[in-house]
């Protein structure tokens, strides 16, 4: 991502949550030393999601994702999530963590699929009292050769 980015990545930012990320926010990412924040462009440039990952040490967290309305159920989210995967390997990241509203039944259902299980819950932590899920997946390939050293 980078800062050309920017307007659709809002675009799609506005289309997708209550209380979207300002133009700040996706800013101090990018400019961050512990931000990754990706898009996926589908043919001609078109920006059909994002992606803010934030890696610190051997733990990483999914920030924010998102996928343009009309590109949904292409997999646009699962290639973003696996490429955030190859960039924790590349890191040596053991943990991934994320937070999802509890009625947020796709992405729930996707973060299953790839190997996420919920660690816990954030009680009325969304502005309209959903609680958040609180999602963990384990790198256990590098966890076991960490654990060996």
């Amino acid at each position: 991502m980078s800062e050309i980015d920017l307007d659709a990545v809002l675009e799609i930012e506005s289309a997708s949550f209550a209380r979207p990320w300002t133009r700040e926010h996706f800013r101090d990412e990018i400019q961050s030393p512990f931000g990754i924040p990706l898009v996926a462009l589908m043919p001609e440039d078109h920006l059909a999601g994002y992606l803010c990952l934030k890696v610190i040490f051997d733990e990483a967290e999914i920030l924010d994702v998102a996928v343009d309305p009309a590109q949904r159920g292409r997999g646009v989210g699962r290639l973003l999530v696996q490429h955030a995967f190859a960039l924790c390997r590349e890191r040596q990241v053991l943990r991934l963590g994320l937070e999802v509203r509890t009625g947020n039944r796709e992405a729930i259902t996707l973060y299953e699929s790839v190997g996420f299980h919920e660690v816990g819950r954030r009680k009325a932590y969304y502005e309209n009292g959903d609680d958040a899920i609180l999602m963990e997946y384990t790198f256990e390939q590098q966890a076991e050769e960490n654990h060996a050293v």
